[in-house]
């Protein structure tokens, strides 16, 4: 005869939370969290994110014909946009730095000249009444703070989150914003990393909301920004799903065990994600015109990715991934990314073993991979990242380089950016549609040493560890942000 024994308190308490965890926007769940919120203890010492590099911006400026060191390149025309949390009126007890209030940042480059720089807040509910403004319009979700992501589509720019909030549709000037469910189409929250096929200039998406943490979606937005297929995921404990990627017949769904923490809702605390070690980790290949049920599950040892390089089908049958790879994410109490990442890899799936192999491509801390996106779902030869400080700090960054991975030969370059410079993330930039995969700018914001003022700086991607064949002066410190790009 077998017995059963009950289950530890513990145990019972943490299935009772799991329970409701499908409630966490019922007005109970919400009051219990505001409540406790109010009741966390002050910090005491002054938040890291929140101060010194990370110190917000309290205004939003327009300047003019910036101060150029060197050449633009007549070729670039358009606008290197970047978002990133900026809060408008922070608390410092539950601040996380992915829930701050979004701020863009846009520098307008035309005929050789940088013809102006704006910042503006993304007008969500909290921001225009911290500011005494008008919210933007359009409908919302969960919530209306959008702060990760920026992307060109459908003749508009896009401001970007997941979890739970609509797009943000803004013009060329950054002033003119609406949040737009592509037109009505969206079912649900939308997601900070959408893959655009350079075939059909379509969107594919994975997309996850806190308040279903039982099933995801993958969303297909077409080239006039409206959601044309959407398929039901089932999953289970809430996984986050930052990133995705595509090849020509799969898209790559990473179930990996960072995971909704009910527990961390209700004690008040601003992000709401914990490591899970009961949740298996897991790669899925849905056929791209696919349903659930023919996605096929391939598990992993645990270990979580925020950002993919790009993925491609091998003649074999096989696919391979490019990751940032870390072991683990969030396993404590943190305000921010508290693991270092064990660097570039790549996973070969095998569908025919049900296998994936993991093999390091280079295991220098790096993050923030991007490549030429004419290649997003293709066999490819370059990738970028920014080298991350060797020692994690709790201000996230350091002086680091941008690193190139050349990817056939098996080798890496490095570009510094000088002594006590902070570098951003970089945003690849063809020199014509027929160019070359390599053969163009990469782009972005470095801090300059004391933390006073910013450059956009200009690479040549060809004469990568060469200084800049551009950099424009912006008179003050642009904080560090997440993800940019460039947009027409």
């Amino acid at each position: 005869m077998t017995v059963s024994r009950r289950p530890a308190f513990a145990d019972r308490v943490e299935q009772a939370i799991d329970n409701v965890v499908g409630a966490i926007a019922s007005p109970i769940v919400t009051g219990i969290a505001a409540f406790n919120k109010r009741r966390l203890p002050p910090r005491d010492a002054p938040h890291p994110l929140l101060t010194g590099i990370h110190e917000p911006m309290t205004e939003e400026v327009t300047l003019t014909d910036l101060a150029v060191e060197g050449i633009i390149p007549p070729g670039l025309d358009g606008r290197y946009v970047r978002i990133g949390p900026n809060p408008a009126d922070a608390d410092p007890r539950s601040y996380h730095f992915f829930t701050g209030d979004g701020m863009l940042h846009g520098i307008r480059l035309r005929d050789g000249r940088a013809r102006w720089y704006r910042n503006r807040w993304i007008r969500s509910t909290d921001v225009a009444a911290a500011r005494h403004v008008s919210a933007a319009p359009g409908p919302r979700h969960i919530f209306d703070t959008v702060n990760t992501s920026v992307l060109d589509h459908a003749g508009s720019g896009w401001a970007l989150v997941e979890a739970g909030s609509t797009p943000v549709r803004f013009d060329e000037h950054l002033e003119q914003q609406r949040y737009d469910d592509f037109g009505g189409t969206l079912p649900g929250s939308f997601t900070a990393h959408p893959r655009r096929d350079p075939a059909t200039g379509e969107l594919h998406a994975l997309c996850y909301e806190a308040t279903d943490p039982k099933r995801v979606r993958y969303n297909v937005v077409d080239v006039a920004g409206r959601v044309r297929r959407s398929v039901m995921i089932p999953v289970s404990h809430g996984p986050l799903i930052h990133d995705c990627a595509i090849t020509q017949r799969y898209v790559v769904v990473m179930d990996l065990p960072l995971t909704l923490s009910m527990r961390t809702v209700l004690a008040g605390h601003g992000f709401p994600y914990r490591w899970n070690e009961k949740h298996p980790a897991r790669i899925g290949l849905l056929p791209r015109d696919g349903e659930a049920e023919d996605i096929r599950w391939f598990p992993l040892d645990p270990c979580f990715v925020f950002h993919t390089a790009n993925a491609h089908d091998l003649p074999d049958g096989r696919v391979t991934l490019d990751v940032v790879a870390y072991d683990r994410m969030f396993a404590g109490d943190n305000i921010a990314p508290d693991e270092q990442p064990r660097g570039l890899e790549r996973w070969t799936i095998d569908p025919m073993a049900g296998t994936v192999e993991q093999r390091a491509i280079d295991p220098a801390p790096q993050e923030l991979p991007t490549i030429d996106e004419r290649r997003t779902g293709l066999p490819y030869r370059y990738a970028y990242a920014l080298g991350l400080p060797e020692q994690l700090t709790e201000t996230l960054v350091g002086e680091a380089p941008l690193i190139k991975h050349d990817l056939e030969r098996g080798t890496r370059q490095v570009h510094a950016f000088g002594p006590g410079r902070i570098a951003g993330e970089f945003v690849f930039v063809p020199r014509s549609p027929d160019a070359d995969e390599d053969e163009g700018w990469l782009i972005g914001l470095v801090i300059d040493a004391g933390g006073h003022t910013t450059a956009l700086e200009i690479l040549d991607a060809q004469d990568f560890e060469a200084p800049p064949v551009a950099s424009v002066r912006i008179p003050h410190r642009v904080p560090p942000g997440i993800h940019g790009a460039w947009l027409k």
